[in-house]
């Protein structure tokens, strides 16, 4: 998947993200755990505006991405806010760093989108074999419950100045994946044109993902409903997991 067409429209789409309070948010949420964010990875960052909003607040921070059209929107971003900011083309799962560091975070259901399990234990020891002792790892993923009742079969229509997106969703009771349509009509003139993009999302259950931190060498510190400091529920729809690096776990 290149997201080549969504990487293009993905602003557009996640405008009711507010990047700006998000990042306070994880400010805040290492301040609680009494964490100094250090040289931090923003894993999947997409289009850059996260990691951007983080870089302002003072934050040392990368961002590492597989689709070089997101990196290319990043890259342009940082460039006319004047931020020096390393962006680096890379799968989460096949992660490569030339040093360790000390946060991760990785957001916006990034985690989701990894196509099974075995590319999230990957992806969460690769997190953890470049990763400080007692380092963190913050991410967020939708739930099942989100995917079964929320996005399940539905469909949305997104009606903006730009473009006209039409999502459609396929829900696969069995494996907890939604297959994601995304067809775009951009207006020029008289004429619209039409691209079209296909991606799925996985989620797994809370005991699955525990597992998985564990065996990567992380300890739970807890798991919020997102952008809060509370507990999940049963009906939540993305999960905030907090994972703290265990000491001398690769020695």
């Amino acid at each position: 998947m290149s997201y080549s067409y969504f990487a293009e429209y993905y602003d557009i789409l996640t405008e009711n993200v507010e990047y700006e309070k998000r990042a306070d948010y994880f400010l805040e949420l290492f301040k609680k755990h009494g964490h100094d964010m250090g040289l931090t990875l923003d894993l999947a960052c997409g289009t850059g505006t996260l990691t951007l909003e983080l870089c302002k607040r003072g934050v040392d921070i990368f961002g590492c991405d597989m689709s070089v059209d997101m990196l290319t929107i990043a890259q342009q971003k940082a460039f006319e806010e004047d931020r020096d900011i390393m962006f680096i083309k890379q799968k989460m799962q096949n992660l490569k760093l030339f040093g360790n560091i000390d946060t991760c975070i990785c957001t916006l259901d990034s985690i989701n989108h990894l196509q099974s399990a075995k590319d999230v234990q990957k992806t969460f020891e690769k997190v953890s074999e470049y990763m400080n002792d007692s380092g963190m790892f913050v991410f967020d993923m939708n739930t099942v419950y989100k995917h079964k009742y929320i996005l399940g079969d539905n469909c949305y229509i997104y009606d903006t100045e730009k473009v006209f997106c039409a999502w459609q969703n396929n829900y696969q009771a069995q494996d907890n994946e939604v297959v994601i349509t995304l067809d775009f009509f951009e207006r020029d003139g008289k004429v619209y044109h039409r691209s079209s993009e296909q991606f799925s999302e996985k989620t797994y259950s809370d005991e699955t993902i525990r597992k998985m931190a564990e065996n990567a060498g992380f300890s739970v510190e807890a798991v919020y409903d997102d952008m809060t400091f509370e507990n999940i529920k049963e009906d939540s729809q993305r999960a905030v997991y907090v994972l703290r690096k265990r000491g001398n776990f690769n020695e």
